[in-house]
């Protein structure tokens, strides 16, 4: 009797497994989703433009490549009154048709690292299905990577791979940085605690890394508002679907939707909260050191 009853539930438990819940996830408005980081190699004699514009999908769904009517950059030096300094302009146009990947369009259209220097301001400014959209920011320099090892640390499990930095903090300024690990993995770094000094930290990978794979680890400087904004996306996505993705929650960046406004003063959307592309705009320089894993 027991055994048939032991039977009898499992059936039912098998069964009840197979039912299909359908859940209604509320439509999400689609956004524009800007990835503009600009990573600048002063080595180089041009800077490696590429705008890659997508927008938003509803959860669980990928966000799709999108194309723009226009895409262009200019920079120069502000002089006060929303004037520049020797302006120029860099008109971009889409890659391969379908990518939404947008680069500069002519060979005057290039930006030469020789341009992009602190207190150089870069707009971006993106028209795209009628809609106006635009952001500044300004270039920021980093600092070498003093040294890149392998660790023999774990923090959680020991399925993981421990990278150790080192780099040396430039004492002039309070500075703010961004480190790349490939695979869409970020650290933001500040220099509250280190300023002017050589600092090392470690960094896990949450996996065994492979004998003789290569890992290459970059420093981006970051302005205070980038380094913001990468903080609080890396807390929503948690390196899971990538820092340029629709996130949990909405963290905005700094590219804004201008449509309709005569007054650029107050492109920062303080009375349209609701008019907003996701996404952010930056160019930053980058130093980049690459081991091979034992």
């Amino acid at each position: 009797m027991k055994k048939g009853i032991t039977i009898l539930f499992g059936t039912l438990l098998f069964f009840s497994c197979e039912d299909v819940f359908d859940i209604d996830l509320p439509e999400a408005e689609t956004r524009l989703v800007v990835d503009g980081l600009v990573r600048v190699d002063k080595s180089q004699e041009l800077v490696d433009v590429k705008i890659k514009l997508k927008e938003s999908s509803n959860f669980f769904e990928e966000n799709q490549p999108t194309q723009a009517e226009s895409v262009l950059i200019y920079y120069g030096r502000p002089t006060g009154g929303g004037l520049f300094e020797d302006l120029s302009f860099s008109y971009l146009v889409e890659k391969d048709a379908g990518t939404g990947v947008y680069v500069p369009n002519l060979e005057q259209d290039n930006i030469y690292t020789a341009n992009v220097e602190p207190g150089v301001v870069f707009i971006l400014q993106i028209t795209q299905k009628e809609n106006r959209y635009y952001a500044q920011t300004e270039y920021v320099p980093a600092v070498p990577i003093d040294n890149l090892e392998q660790g023999d640390d774990t923090l959680f499990d020991d399925e993981e791979t421990e990278i150790i930095v080192t780099f040396t903090d430039n004492p002039d300024q309070d500075n703010f940085y961004v480190f790349d690990f490939m695979n869409s993995e970020f650290q933001t770094v500040e220099d509250e605690f280190f300023q002017g000094q050589q600092f090392e930290f470690s960094y896990f990978y949450d996996q065994k890394l492979s004998a003789g794979q290569d890992v290459t680890v970059s420093i981006l400087g970051a302005t205070e508002e980038f380094y913001n904004y990468m903080d609080l996306v890396l807390e929503q996505t948690e390196n899971n679907n990538g820092v340029f993705q629709t996130p949990v929650a909405t963290v905005r960046g700094n590219v804004f939707d201008i449509t309709g406004l005569d007054n650029i003063d107050i492109f920062d959307n303080v009375e349209r909260p609701n008019d907003y592309a996701l996404g952010y705009f930056a160019m930053v320089q980058e130093y980049s050191r690459t081991i091979t894993i034992e």
